[in-house]
């Protein structure tokens, strides 16, 4: 599903114009990146969590060239989903 069709069925759900559901799902876009920009977590009870994660710098092998490059620290967003999506998943 891309972002269009979620704003339809966003639209049909709510019965909201697409016009606001669109501009309401640019703001939660906004919010969750403004947060995870900041260190900060969303915890969406039942849902999940976004949270920002730190990985650790590490080598890796290229095997054509043979060589060994170091790959640096940096931080990444991560999902985690909550009991009641998994369940609804499974």
């Amino acid at each position: 599903m891309n972002k269009s069709e979620f704003v339809t069925e966003i639209s049909k759900k709510s019965k909201l114009t697409k016009k606001d559901c669109e501009l309401c799902l640019n703001a939660i876009t906004q919010i969750i990146q403004h947060t995870l920009k900041h260190g900060d977590n969303i915890n969406l009870v039942g849902f999940g969590k976004f949270e920002v994660k730190h990985r650790v710098a590490r080598r890796s092998f290229n095997p054509q060239t043979k060589r060994v490059n170091l790959i640096p620290a940096c931080n990444v967003p991560s999902f985690k989903p909550g009991k009641t999506l998994k369940s609804m998943i499974s």
